[in-house]
């Protein structure tokens, strides 16, 4: 392998390596022994996993041994002694037939570091180095090492040569965020589906309100770290642009002169009905907040940036995440709000507050179906579609409160699904909700009865769509294939299966 090609194609690709890092993707020495170098402490091996398998094709030709060999499967962390914190996580194969009776001991009490025990036995061996490369963190490797999903890994394969022959196969793998040279922050948001605004009436003095859930996925990942210049990687243009405006508001108003470097490690699209506005917003308010030492509350990053001027869902989703309803604003002509209109056009206005905020049931599935349509109203003409029908008969709005207070809110408490999924379904067809479905594609109702029809407990559209939803606990494959014959006939679209993200962002600095 050229391994400085190799590096070179990893910097291309996430940014600069550290020199730590290109040396724990190079060495040919022992890593624990680095890694104590490093850190200044002890450095411990912690056994997860270790078994004997069969050898498939792919790893019998990789240590030149026979398919079916039976090899040693170990699956360890190395973790700082003192701190607790895992440094690497490795992944090795040892054909058995290749041990000495002590060396395979030695190897299978597990908790010793194989460089040690090659030491130990006084074996005279070397070091293959296969490929380095990069992957996303999923959900366990976020778990193993304390990061955000969807962080970046750096990994490489190497073998240890003894007599000629492959005696171990290795993976050792770290994130791209630990043994840097820079502070950096990293903000995670989650997305979130809008049920549904409460009352668009405002009869009773009071006017919005808010439905919605928390989701897992799709999110949004930024890596932010002070720079010398403004810079954003890793993006279109169009949010690359949005990026920069929001950073300069951001550090004008909290009276900071330097400069930060953003980069876009996961983004969802905007004006789909998942809230990315407003995550993206958020996210770069926290970070540059983070990196400057600035301490502000959600709702206060939420006005700094101009969010939850209507609906509070995106805010909230961002600080506890769940399933949370808010209280709308104060309404009148000496109030927050004298007229209808959507948080875009609603700058000034605080968020609403949380009235109700529960943990969603966490053996509940989301599906989210996103047909190739346009996008949902926004800018003018979202504003427009407010003017236009609002207000909104107060017959409605009372019927949806009846429908929230007594159906949906009793249903999440007693995990009822298909009590949730019928609140859902009834709601589609109340007030704004109405309105919004109004102004989408026929395809839209077509396809949400598709998925009821398919097994769902309730389907719905996340506010002006196209993105939908369906709720159910089993075989949500089964309504995901559904969708996907319907949009196949149709447009096209995509989907995913989810879950509703019981907490908010995640913010880690490094």
């Amino acid at each position: 392998m050229d391994l400085a090609f190799n590096l070179k194609e990893i910097e291309e690709r996430i940014g600069k390596l550290s020199s730590v890092q290109k040396i724990l993707l190079g060495t040919d020495g022992s890593v624990t022994q680095l890694l104590e170098a490093i850190t200044g402490n002890p450095v411990a091996v912690e056994t997860r996993l270790q078994e004997i398998v069969k050898a498939d094709a792919t790893i019998a030709d990789c240590l030149e041994t026979n398919r079916d060999d039976p090899l040693n499967y170990r699956i360890v962390d190395l973790k700082d002694t003192k701190t607790g914190e895992v440094l690497i996580h490795a992944i090795s194969y040892t054909p058995i037939a290749r041990l000495s009776p002590n060396f395979k001991d030695d190897l299978m009490k597990a908790d010793i570091p194989i460089g040690k025990i090659i030491q130990h036995h006084n074996i005279e061996a070397r070091r293959e180095i296969l490929n380095a490369r990069v992957f996303n963190a999923n959900e366990d490797m976020s778990r193993i090492f304390s990061i955000c999903r969807n962080e970046p890994l750096l990994s490489r394969q190497y073998k240890i040569i003894h007599n000629d022959k492959p005696l171990i196969f290795i993976e050792e793998q770290f994130p791209y965020n630990k043994f840097l040279d820079e502070q950096r922050v990293i903000v995670e948001t989650p997305s979130r589906i809008h049920v549904t605004l409460i009352d668009m009436h405002g009869g009773l003095g009071r006017v919005d309100g808010g439905v919605g859930l928390t989701l897992n996925e799709p999110s949004i990942l930024l890596e932010v770290k002070r720079s010398s210049e403004l810079e954003v990687h890793g993006c279109d243009p169009r949010t690359e642009e949005r990026i920069k405006h929001l950073t300069r508001q951001v550090l004008k108003n909290i009276h900071i002169e330097g400069n930060a470097s953003i980069t876009v490690r996961t983004i969802f699209p905007s004006h789909i009905g998942l809230g990315s506005g407003s995550q993206l917003a958020l996210a770069t308010a926290r970070a540059l907040c983070e990196l400057f030492g600035r301490t502000m509350t959600v709702p206060e990053l939420a006005q700094l940036v101009g969010r939850g001027g209507t609906s509070g869902i995106g805010t909230a989703a961002f600080a506890s995440g769940g399933f949370i309803i808010d209280g709308g604003h104060r309404f009148g002509s000496k109030s927050e709000k004298s007229d209808f209109r959507p948080s875009s056009a609603s700058r000034g206005v605080k968020p609403p507050p949380v009235i109700v905020r529960y943990d969603f049931p966490s053996d509940w599935r989301i599906l989210l179906a996103i047909p190739n349509l346009p996008t949902g109203a926004s800018g003018n003409h979202e504003f427009d579609i407010f003017q236009q029908n609002c207000p909104i008969p107060v017959d409605e709005v009372r019927q949806l409160c009846h429908e929230v207070l007594m159906r949906m809110l009793p249903a999440i408490i007693e995990h009822d699904i298909d009590l949730f999924g019928s609140s859902i379904n009834a709601i589609q067809n109340i007030g704004f909700k109405k309105v919004e479905h109004n102004h989408q594609s026929k395809q839209i109702s077509k396809l949400l009865e598709a998925m009821r029809e398919a097994g769902a407990a309730g389907a719905g559209m996340s506010s002006f769509g196209p993105t939908l939803y369906a709720i159910g606990d089993t075989d949500m494959k089964s309504i995901e294939r559904t969708a996907q014959s319907f949009m196949q006939n149709e447009n096209g679209g995509t989907t995913l299966i989810t879950s509703v993200r019981n907490s908010g962002a995640s913010v880690r600095v490094t």
